[in-house]
């Protein structure tokens, strides 16, 4: 076998050669990376407002604000790093590269949790108030710093459709998608349990310094599978060729459409041969494929690439723009998994944490009912429902009807979500606490919605993109949660100014009612979804039941 290092476009191995990787020797490979990297990011993020709070002396609902940025943040660099990756470095590149980012930006946060002049000295407690100092500039720089650097984590998320390359079957890349997201809901289990406890009881700087070492980890397990990897080489900007397209669609807008398909330019397949394919819908676009004088050259060859695409180029076009209704779906349906994960906290700090006559169950760690609800719904619909259903009916569920019943779920969740606040604000101002595990009900089922959602969609974006964009298409599940955060960002921004819903102490607000309102914008969003469902038609999953499953 032929070696190569893949960090510079994913190495050239021999067609011989590569035709021998992949497959499922890979797998412990890559589901031990995820593993540990989830540790890594999980390590420091599940429990920064907590340590905002107490060890920054930020207050609560801004500690909120800056949890949701970090996390839109960290996600945004999911869909950068696919489009590197697409274009330019390949998956492996980018995962690694990223990785050593991320390490040096969780270091600089253990640095900020263990050196004293890089943080506020703590509140002092004087009866009837409590002194804060706030933190100077440069050591919110320094906070800021080090969680900017360890954001760039989001980007490892391309060992996704690294790990979808190692298959032929989009059936095994199914089975592997629901693998790697039980993958990172487990590790993230560990970090809401083991990872938090240390943190809050042991020191801050162990548990920065346990997040670190996952990472180191997981790079050590990622390089040690390399010989088994097959690497698909970036063949440059795939999103070039969709800008030309509607360039080209531009110039010829005064071209009339011809109806003979002799007159359209096909282009040639990555054998050499003619390409066949057919144009469908969006007839305006179909101009940037009409051949006109000049466009050619004597060889066949386009000319002018920014006046005539290939029918390929244009139809790849068309199924970004019939995925982009679909898409916008997922931003609405990911911010009730937004205002949830950050404001659970808030309300689990003001409630009865006692489990038993020595321990207290950290705020943070209530994460785990959310988490630990993904990964056991992905197996029993994998291995039980799924199977069932596929024998009663002769195939396998679509992805469209498991993200719709996601979109139920997690509406659900709102309305137990406003009834269990409504009930705690009643009992907090009669100066009762409730347990902490009345939050149980609420993450439970955001997490049963995920465990629909999450996998059907990944497999909707990654077989129905088209073959150059196939880790954007995986991305793109990754970006609309990223901007659901900015979405609850914006949502707690408008509610603060304008009511009294939010205020730094929440027993004096009414959080129900934000559950309430955004109960509404879920419920509006799930009509619009139906609506795109039923007119959107299948492409590449067409042919993924017809010879898979």
């Amino acid at each position: 076998m032929e070696s190569s290092f893949p960090g510079d476009g994913e190495g050239t191995p021999s067609r011989a050669s590569e035709h021998k990787r992949g497959g499922w020797i890979t797998f412990p490979f890559m589901l031990a990376t995820v593993a540990c990297m989830t540790l890594g990011i999980g390590g420091w993020t599940n429990n920064l407002i907590v340590y905002m709070i107490e060890e920054f002396n930020v207050e609560s609902i801004d500690a909120v604000q800056i949890w949701n940025i970090v996390n839109g943040s960290t996600i945004m660099f999911t869909l950068l790093g696919a489009i590197i990756a697409d274009s330019f470095l390949g998956n492996f590149a980018v995962l690694w590269i990223s990785s050593v980012i991320s390490f040096l930006g969780i270091i600089l946060l253990l640095l900020g949790s263990t050196i004293d002049t890089m943080r506020p000295p703590p509140c002092v407690v004087t009866s009837p108030s409590t002194k804060c100092i706030t933190a100077s500039k440069l050591q919110f720089a320094g906070l800021y710093v080090g969680m900017g650097l360890a954001s760039v984590a989001g980007a490892q998320r391309v060992i996704s459709p690294l790990g979808a390359d190692q298959f032929d079957k989009p059936k095994h890349q199914v089975t592997f998608f629901n693998w790697i997201i039980f993958s990172m809901y487990v590790a993230y289990c560990v970090t809401a349990t083991v990872i938090i406890y240390v943190e809050n009881d042991v020191s801050w700087g162990l548990g920065f310094g346990l997040s670190a070492g996952a990472t180191v980890v997981g790079l050590a397990i990622l390089f040690s599978g390399c010989r088994f990897y097959r690497y698909v080489k970036p063949k440059g900007s795939p999103f070039l060729g969709l800008a030309r397209v509607v360039v080209a669609a531009i110039r010829k807008r005064n071209v009339s459409v011809p109806i003979r398909s002799e007159d359209y330019y096909r282009g040639a397949d990555d054998r050499g041969t003619i390409a066949a394919t057919t144009l469908t819908g969006f007839k305006c676009l179909n101009r940037a494929a009409v051949k006109a004088e000049g466009d050619t050259k004597p060889d066949g060859s386009i000319a002018k690439p920014w006046k005539l695409c290939t029918m390929r180029q244009v139809e790849d076009l068309k199924i970004v723009i019939r995925l982009v209704p679909l898409w916008s779906t997922g931003i609405l349906l990911s911010t009730p998994l937004a205002i949830q994960a950050s404001l659970f906290v808030l309300q689990a700090l003001t409630m009865d944490r006692r489990l038993g006559p020595h321990f207290t169950v950290p705020a943070a760690s209530m994460l785990i009912f959310l988490l630990i609800f993904t990964p056991l719904t992905i197996i029993f619909l994998d291995r039980l429902l799924y199977p069932a259903w596929q024998k009663l009916t002769g195939r396998f569920p679509p992805p469209l009807q498991r993200v719709g019943i996601g979109h139920v779920v997690v509406a659900l969740s709102m309305v137990v979500s406003a009834l269990v606040e409504s009930k705690r604000l009643k009992e907090a101002r009669k100066h009762r606490s409730m347990s902490v595990f009345w939050l149980v009900p609420q993450l439970a089922l955001i997490g049963i919605g995920e465990g629909f959602q999450l996998p059907g969609n990944s497999t909707l974006f990654y077989q129905e993109f088209p073959a150059e964009l196939k880790s954007t298409g995986t991305a793109l599940v990754s970006l609309f949660v990223g901007l659901a955060y900015y979405v609850s960002v914006l949502l707690v921004s408008v509610v603060r100014r304008s009511t009294r819903w939010l205020p730094n102490d929440i027993n004096d607000g009414r959080m129900d009612n934000l559950y309430w309102l955004v109960f509404g914008l879920a419920a509006v969003n799930f009509v619009f979804y139906l609506v795109c469902a039923w007119l959107y038609k299948y492409r590449g999953l067409a042919r993924v039941a017809a010879e898979n499953y």
